[in-house]
């Protein structure tokens, strides 16, 4: 059962993904899969990676459930459906409760539990590394789109309010892509995903420099 859990858990979680916008959609699971498994074979621990496979697909399956308002918490309701999911097929309890743990904790809002485990704290910080680089900077502007234009909330101005424009402080700009990437960087909790996420937030600074000068943000104060 072991070596066939990460692929048992991706045939039950990718219908989930179905309805789900570009940013945290199956793609978005597979590459926390893959980045986790990564950094699991650079970690000086034993990982459980079937475990931590499983997690990865998992993790994200309440999402467009959230997005519709139908649940509060997508990690909170993903954690009890995936362990109705992985009973039905006959998972073992003790693997049950590992991934289970490992989706609760691996949200970053203050109301998420803290990871205990090392395959919980792989899967939270391969999550956070897809905010950052080249990835991270596509998703995060599709999360920006999500969340604009809603009935109580005002659309975002990709600029920059460094630059004398007639937007109002109020709106986020482009410095919130950065804000939000430092944020997920500062809370990683293992070596390999720390320098990983050291070398895609070069590629940020890079990048946002070159969006500052195509603007004209520099000489228009």
């Amino acid at each position: 059962m072991s070596d066939d859990l990460g692929s048992l858990a991706r045939t039950l979680a990718v219908p989930y993904y179905d309805d789900a916008l570009p940013a945290h959609d199956e793609f978005h699971a597979n590459r926390v899969h893959d980045v986790a498994l990564r950094l699991a074979s650079d970690v000086d621990r034993r990982v459980e990676t079937d475990v931590l496979a499983a997690a990865a697909w998992l993790h994200d399956i309440g999402r467009p459930r959230e997005r519709t308002d139908d649940i509060d918490d997508h990690a909170v309701w993903a954690t009890h459906e995936a362990g109705e999911l992985l009973a039905a097929e006959g998972v073992p309890e003790a693997d049950i409760k590992a991934i289970q743990h490992c989706i609760r904790t691996h949200s970053i809002r203050a109301s998420s539990p803290d990871a205990e485990t090392i395959e919980a704290k792989l899967l939270f910080d391969a999550d956070k590394l897809d905010a950052t680089g080249a990835v991270g900077l596509t998703r995060l502007a599709c999360i920006i789109g999500e969340r604009s234009g809603r009935s109580d909330e005002r659309h975002a101005v990709i600029d920059d309010f460094t630059a004398n424009r007639a937007v109002t402080a109020d709106q986020d700009d482009v410095s919130v892509l950065r804000k939000w990437a430092d944020e997920r960087l500062e809370a990683l909790h293992t070596e390999p995903a720390r320098d990983l996420g050291a070398s895609r937030s070069e590629y940020m600074d890079e990048f946002l420099a070159r969006f500052h000068d195509e603007i004209g943000a520099e000489g228009t104060q």
